[in-house]
């Protein structure tokens, strides 16, 4: 790990206890019989832990789409072709996308990152991050160099530290690129030793013989590449994508600023798996929207231990399951400033003496 990264890594502290403490009591205090919201307490104290804010504040969010291209879909693991990936992200920075139309519902700004796009594309909007023009097939060879998988993790750590310091308080995993889940599952079998045919889904909806063609693709790039289990980088540079140490860097970055990082589906757990081994310290600042329709997303927030948010069977990407869970994130935190604790209400708090 270099120098750099190594600060990152040591800059991120443990959740505040005594914020989490003042929180839970607050939620006791309140109109309701303790523990009647459910998850949303815990959702609530863990948010409290993570910003050091008792009644955290959560109001600017950013979901994140980092797009990159793939050089494994030579060996025909999508349903679509490699010249989606630059056609879906002007539909995006145009306002089209699923992402776009569900970031608006729950006002959150969408920043779209161009990672490693094999296409030159020029919009206002766009962040241009481009390491290179897609990774190399890693059915052959290593996916990228250890440099460009550095580099690619401190470009989203960066992005994270120039969010925050705009104001956003909370980031949104997001993701766009034809050929990333088979990459997403490289690295999750790379880094847990579990077998592709278990983490191997049918991403873009691949028939039976593609699924076939995409299996043995993670089977060989393991194989040739030999990645080293112990060594996140190592992982990503051999069988990852630019995108997914983007989205392990984000997490890092935000986590290193004190914000939540909420994540979408597979590919971003497939992230958050390698952020949590370059900083173990990370998990305490993730949050599961969803488990998407992809099989081994379950498997890898078990591995995780985080508790999904919501069970649409979604597997579109792009952090669409990531923004509709920002509606329960802000009902969550409106609870801590908007609603009556016995006291101000003048109710009785179940002991049989009215408050005053």
């Amino acid at each position: 790990m270099n120098e750099a990264l190594e600060r990152l890594v040591h800059s991120i502290a443990l959740p505040d206890e005594e914020a989490m403490r003042l929180a839970a009591a607050h939620l006791d205090q309140l109109t309701k019989p303790p523990g009647s919201l459910g998850k949303l307490e815990s959702l609530t104290i863990r948010a409290a832990g993570i910003t050091g804010q008792p009644k955290p504040e959560l109001s600017r969010k950013a979901v994140v789409v980092m797009a990159a291209d793939h050089g494994v879909c030579e060996e025909g693991v999508s349903a679509y072709p490699a010249e989606v990936t630059p056609q879906m992200l002007l539909n995006m920075l145009a306002g089209g996308a699923a992402v776009n139309v569900f970031a608006r519902q729950a006002g959150a700004d969408v920043i779209c990152v161009d990672m490693g796009v094999n296409a030159d594309v020029s919009h206002p909007s766009l962040l241009s991050r481009k390491i290179r023009k897609g990774t190399a097939n890693m059915a052959k060879g290593p996916a990228m160099t250890r440099e460009e998988a550095e580099k690619a993790i401190l470009l989203g750590a960066a992005i994270a530290d120039e969010a925050c310091d705009q104001g956003i308080q909370l980031f949104v995993t997001g993701e766009l690129g034809i050929g990333n889940t088979t990459a997403s599952a490289a690295v999750a079998c790379a880094l847990t030793g579990l077998e592709p045919s278990l983490l191997v889904g049918r991403g873009t909806g691949v028939d039976n013989e593609g699924l076939n063609r995409k299996t043995a693709a993670v089977q060989q790039a393991l194989s040739v590449n030999q990645p080293n289990r112990e060594d996140a980088i190592d992982v990503l540079m051999k069988v990852g994508g630019l995108e997914i140490a983007g989205m392990a860097g984000l997490i890092l970055g935000a986590a290193a600023r004190r914000c939540p990082v909420v994540l979408d589906g597979f590919i971003s757990g497939a992230a958050a798996l390698a952020a949590s081994r370059l900083c173990p310290a990370s998990l305490d600042y993730m949050l599961a929207s969803h488990v998407s329709g992809e099989k081994g997303h379950v498997v890898l927030l078990e591995i995780l231990g985080l508790e999904p948010m919501l069970q649409l069977d979604m597997r579109l990407g792009e952090g669409t399951g990531g923004v509709l869970s920002l509606h329960l994130l802000d009902s969550a935190c409106a609870v801590m400033h908007e609603m009556a604790t016995f006291a101000s209400a003048g109710v009785s708090d179940g002991t049989g003496v009215p408050e005053v």
